[in-house]
């Protein structure tokens, strides 16, 4: 009992990623008895996965800059992350002992790279506010009386009916982690629309042909832009077997997506030298060639490395031409075809879920009072840089100050009733 014979009010958190761990801390941090059960067998796995390269936390960028990565989900995600901005959680990281650093690309990590120490250090703090942790919990839905549904090791369980519910039980990538998008069968018998789930933030598939895969697969293809349509980005990729993985290519998967969806094909453009616009490469191109081979030139007068000299005769689909605008305009665009994307199950993220739509500001169902929608189950889509980890973060936090505010006054509710009889 708390003051004055109140129960403490009930939050039930399903999804132990990022958003509901989250959620678990404010809400209980803000008096909520928070039972939170995950399907897995430990908690975060996907966000343990994240950190195996540096766990990119959130971006330095200032915060409007920041929101236009979200694209049309910026309006409804902007409170949230604004109230849970990228200062909070380096604030947040530190506060737990990972003390946070800006690298070089505007990205914010740990200084210790990885997710394990900050995972840690974030469930004992849940522990110390007092989170019930359920594993190996699989949600099935709700009964008729509204209780929470679960399969265990045990049987079918039904849990009593919290006071609020949320849902953060991420999206379909990479499944054998704990997100497999089981959910959306149980919201849409219910009743609540999902859009979707489609992958993104993943890698493309490029018809590329058997000796450039011999020789190249693997190679990196540093400091080059991409572009599509009006979309343009710089970074970073990876030449595999199927075609192109990396930072450029998944900060363009949303006009990716849209391409194959409309075409049943995207044609990528990518600048093999950003730095020089195409009138320089064109001049320094005009260089007499002598007899050198065409591979050499391209390596002395414009700065190719050999994996990008064989991406021109790839994306030329014939010889390199010799005039010099012309190869500076092949440079500074080569196009490849783009068929298609690897799957959900390998993707970083996935598209598509809840539409925002039908929540209200506070990320509750407007369909359904007292249950609430959080992370990757919603329909947004952003690059990867810490922008999901972020609005995971923030639509998290929303989620839980909502759920405990909204308990909280179906009791003061009750109690004036109580006391007026």
């Amino acid at each position: 009992m708390t003051g004055f014979g109140r129960q403490p009010r009930s939050v039930a958190i399903i999804g132990g990623g990022p958003a509901g761990l989250m959620a678990a801390e404010v809400a209980a941090s803000r008096g909520a008895a928070v039972a939170l059960y995950d399907a897995m067998p430990s908690l975060g796995r996907k966000f343990l996965m994240a950190g195996r390269g540096g766990l990119n936390l959130t971006h330095s960028e200032p915060v409007p800059a920041f929101l236009a990565r979200y694209g049309p989900a910026a309006p409804r995600l902007g409170p949230a992350i604004e109230a849970f901005s990228p200062e909070a959680v380096r604030r947040w990281a530190d506060d737990l002992g990972a003390e946070t650093f800006v690298g070089s690309s505007g990205r914010v990590f740990p200084r210790a790279w990885k997710a394990s120490p900050l995972l840690r250090a974030w469930l004992r703090r849940l522990d110390g506010l007092g989170v019930s942790i359920a594993l190996r919990h699989r949600w099935t839905g709700w009964s008729s009386e509204g209780e929470l549904l679960f399969e265990t090791p045990g049987g079918a369980l039904a849990a009593p009916k919290p006071d609020a519910t949320i849902l953060a039980l991420g999206g379909a990538s990479w499944p054998r982690l704990g997100s497999d998008g089981g959910w959306v069968p149980i919201l849409e018998q219910a009743g609540i629309a999902v859009a979707p789930l489609r992958p993104s933030n993943v890698g493309l598939r490029i018809g590329w042909s058997a000796p450039f895969l011999e020789r190249f697969e693997g190679a990196p293809l540093k400091r080059i832009a991409a572009a599509l349509g009006g979309s343009v980005r710089r970074g970073e990729a990876v030449v595999t077997a199927q075609g192109l993985e990396g930072g450029i290519v998944y900060a363009l998967s949303t006009p990716i997506r849209e391409a194959l969806e409309r075409h049943g094909e995207a044609i990528l453009a990518l600048d093999l030298r950003p730095d020089l616009s195409t009138e320089a490469l064109a001049s320094a191109l005009s260089r007499p060639r002598g007899k050198q081979s065409m591979s050499t030139f391209l390596r002395k007068a414009a700065g190719l490395p050999p994996v990008a000299i064989a991406l021109l005769r790839e994306a030329a689909g014939r010889d390199i031409p010799a005039d010099p605008a012309a190869l500076a305009g092949l440079v500074k665009a080569a196009p490849l075809r783009v068929t298609g994307t690897a799957g959900i199950e390998r993707a970083i993220s996935s598209a598509g879920g809840v539409p925002l739509d039908a929540l209200d500001g506070s990320f509750m169902l407007r369909d359904r009072p007292g249950t609430f929608v959080a992370g990757e189950m919603l329909d947004w889509d952003a690059p990867t840089g810490g922008y999901l980890l972020q609005a995971c973060f923030a639509t998290g936090a929303a989620a839980a100050r909502a759920a405990a505010a909204v308990s909280k006054n179906v009791q003061d509710d009750a109690m004036r009733v109580i006391r007026s009889v």
